[in-house]
């Protein structure tokens, strides 16, 4: 995936490019004096197809053009990223070893804990630390289908993929560079999509804990449709706040159709707080699409073992001729494409 990857390229010449299940987002950004600005930003919805409502790729592609199109931009590079059960990253730790053999071993090592085949996948690593003769660092892995997916998804755009990334690493990148982590404590942050939510924790040793959940935005909709008996486009017209929608209270059914996720992550939580021996911060970031509905957030900081907080990455910017419901409302569902604009290339 080479996500450290250096071409000869000005940064300002790619963009940030979160093709998601749901929707696409794109941020462009400028780093003046060791600050960001925000040059230009776009979201555009994929539109179901019209037979069995599923969001195809010809729509994705459709989806990607308007997007750049929105922001007025003619991106033809940009850093993208991958999720999902088909993705790994995982933190290695060997004895001491000759410099030449420190990829073979990642790669026995990938092969090991992977729950897919590494032989056909794309695997890359960083060397974090090396302290006492030992050699520990990070790696991630991905199926070639599922990296040769999305980069065909840009290409049919007529973008080019010049780097991949995984949303877990994007969203910790952003927040390395706008939050404020305390020594002994892991940042939490939590990224809640339309088809995965992305828990990636960071804590003193700089090696990331990233757990995508397979229970977010379409899964609790389908949840509250079920319990309410109304159609999954209505629950999503009301969670959105769309004044043509029936007027139907649907509290009560997301409470419910959000248990399974906040289990899940208090879970997550203690599970890593019990192995790096870490108290978790006293608040969780949250982001991704399916944070701007109402409530939500105000249902998981009941729910969760720590403060539950809306992360707009855009507050901290410069977002100088920025649409204003752009840096101002939609700005926390672009947290990923924002990390992936920070990409060194």
């Amino acid at each position: 995936m080479d996500w450290k990857r250096s071409l000869s390229l000005r940064q300002d010449e790619a963009v940030g490019l979160d093709i998601g299940s749901f929707a696409v987002k794109m941020v462009r950004l400028r780093r003046d004096n060791g600050a960001y600005a925000v040059t230009a930003a776009g979201l555009a919805e994929i539109e179901p197809d019209g037979q069995g409502g599923d969001r195809t790729e010809a729509n994705t592609s459709k989806a990607v053009r308007r997007c750049l199109q929105s922001a007025g931009i003619h991106a033809k590079l940009a850093v993208c990223s991958i999720y999902g059960p088909e993705v790994a990253v995982r933190d290695f730790n060997f004895p001491s070893l000759p410099p030449e053999e420190v990829e073979s071993a990642v790669m026995l090592e990938a092969g090991q804990v992977c729950p897919f085949d590494i032989a056909d996948s794309a695997v890359d690593y960083q060397v974090m630390s090396a302290q006492d003769g030992s050699i520990r660092g990070m790696f991630a892995a991905a199926t070639n289908t599922l990296v040769k997916k999305k980069v065909q998804l840009a290409k049919k755009a007529s973008v080019d993929c010049i780097l991949m990334d995984v949303d877990g690493l994007a969203l910790l990148n952003c927040f390395r560079e706008h939050g404020a982590r305390q020594p002994g404590q892991a940042a939490a942050v939590l990224n809640v999509g339309y088809s995965y939510t992305t828990l990636a924790i960071m804590g003193d040793n700089e090696l990331p804990f990233i757990r995508d959940i397979a229970y977010a935005g379409d899964y609790i909709v389908k949840q509250i449709a079920a319990q309410t008996g109304q159609p999954p486009e209505t629950v999503r017209a009301i969670l959105s706040g769309d004044s043509d929608a029936v007027g139907f209270d649907v509290s009560d059914s997301l409470d419910q159709a959000c248990q399974r996720l906040s289990t899940d992550v208090n879970e997550t939580l203690r599970f890593y707080a019990a192995q790096e021996k870490l108290s978790i911060a006293d608040r969780i970031y949250v982001c991704g699409g399916f944070a701007l509905v109402r409530e939500f957030v105000e249902l998981l900081n009941r729910r969760l073992a720590v403060k539950a907080v809306l992360w707009n990455p855009f507050d901290k910017m410069s977002c100088s001729g920025l649409p204003k419901d752009i840096w101002q409302n939609q700005g926390p569902a672009m947290v990923v494409a924002t990390g992936l604009a920070m990409r060194s290339i």
